[in-house]
This record gives structure tokens, C-alpha cells and sequence, in this order.
């Protein structure tokens, strides 16, 4: 049977695509307040304000194209059963190739109207005031503010308990749920943690590549392949 890999993937890996962190020292969160742009109470305030912040991402997305790190996730579906948990909003995993992917954090190039939306809209220009679903409300970025519900959660946590590997990329695990999977890894499950900056509240078995994430990841990952 195949090894079983999980990839938990945040920010890190597409800041050398262009792509603006949120928690880094000059991060979005440094000039944004997360209130304003990022809550559903911002969204009842000033939609207009988290519109223009959501549209201003979905234009970097679609600049940004992937890079090594990405692509070197794709080299290493070729050889195990590989699934992206990705915190990130954007599409660069999958332009880049890979099969298997799950956005715990929406998907900026979608649209929905409301946090229970069922119901999609494929999006790559701006969304306006005024824009409106098939049932008539106002459209919004399809991602999860601060204090909704993360709807891929169990899925995301399924599969953490099958991997054999899981590998966590360019993400500070300072944002819950997602970094809560950590605690959801088997006992026999090897851990790797792909970051610039060491994690001193990680236990110690967990293996650690200090290098940014096209450096990282590619060694990570012929090293899993020359194992095989």
C-alpha cells in the first residue's frame, strides 16, 4: 500500500510566489485590523471596505504563479498518496498540478452569499456591491472570517489520522483549528516541520527543515523519494 502523506501548507509557502503573509513583521495583519476586513461584524459594518480588501487579494492571486515548493509537492504525488491541507486562499497548489486538495480557508477565486452557502460562483474579476447570487443576495468572497465555522474541519482531521507523513509548511500553527491537526497524527505517523523559524512549543520528535519553503521542500521531498 502506499505511504500516505498529509501536507498541511499556510502563507509561507506562497510569500515566495508574491503573496503576502498575514503574522509575518510586515505581514497584512500589520496593516489591516483583522476586525474590519476579516469578521463577519466587519462584513454587516462595511461591506464595501471587505470587498475592496477580498478583491485586492483575488488580483495578487491571479499575478502570483507557483513556485518550486509547490511544484515539488506534485513531483512527490507521483510517487505517494499525497493530500494538501491548505490554510491558503489561493489556487497556486493547483495550478501547479496538484490532485488532491482541500481549503480549510475558502477559496478566493469563488463566491458565495452568505457562510452556510452551499452553492459556488467560479470569480476572477471584482466582486461588487450590487453583485448578486441566484437567490438574490449580495455575493462575498468565498473564504471563512474569524469566528465562523471551519466547514472542512472533519474532513482535514480524517485524513490526518490516516497519514503515514505530515508534512507542515510555511505556517506559524497559530491558527486554530487548523493547527489543532497536529494532535489528530497517529503514533506512528513521522512528522516534518518545513519553516524559517523554529517552533520551540513543538515536541522534539518532530523533525525540523529551518529553510524557507522552495528550499525546504524540495530537499524534503527527494529525500522522501530516494527512501521509497
Amino acid at each position: 500500500m502506499d505511504m500516505k502523506i498529509v501536507v498541511l501548507t499556510g502563507a509561507g509557502i506562497s510569500a515566495e510566489s508574491g503573496l503576502g503573509t498575514f503574522r509575518d513583521s510586515d505581514g497584512l495583519w500589520e496593516r489591516f485590523k483583522i476586525e474590519e476586513v476579516a469578521t463577519p461584524e466587519a462584513w454587516a459594518k462595511n461591506p464595501k471596505l471587505v470587498l475592496e480588501f477580498y478583491n485586492e487579494r483575488r488580483r495578487q492571486c491571479l499575478k502570483a504563479k507557483p513556485n518550486s515548493a509547490h511544484n515539488a509537492l506534485v513531483e512527490l504525488e507521483k510517487h505517494f498518496e499525497v493530500s494538501i491541507v491548505t490554510q491558503n486562499i489561493d489556487d497556486l497548489h493547483e495550478r501547479a498540478g496538484s490532485k488532491n486538495v482541500l481549503h480549510l480557508h475558502g477559496e478566493i477565486l469563488k463566491a458565495k452569499t452568505s457562510e452556510l452557502s452551499t452553492e459556488y460562483y467560479d470569480i476572477k474579476s471584482d466582486i461588487k456591491l450590487g453583485d448578486k447570487g441566484t437567490d438574490g443576495k449580495q455575493l462575498r468572497p468565498h473564504v471563512v472570517w474569524f469566528g465562523e465555522a471551519v466547514p472542512m474541519l472533519d474532513k482535514a482531521i480524517e485524513l490526518t489520522t490516516q497519514a503515514d507523513v505530515f508534512i507542515v509548511i510555511g505556517t506559524s500553527l497559530n491558527v486554530y483549528p487548523a493547527a489543532s491537526l497536529l494532535h489528530y497524527t497517529s503514533e506512528k505517523c513521522i512528522t516534518y516541520i518545513v519553516d524559517k523559524e523554529k517552533n520551540n512549543a513543538l515536541p522534539a520528535s518532530y523533525k525540523h527543515l529551518k529553510a524557507n519553503a522552495t528550499v525546504g521542500v524540495k530537499k524534503l521531498v527527494e529525500e522522501l523519494i530516494k527512501r521509497k
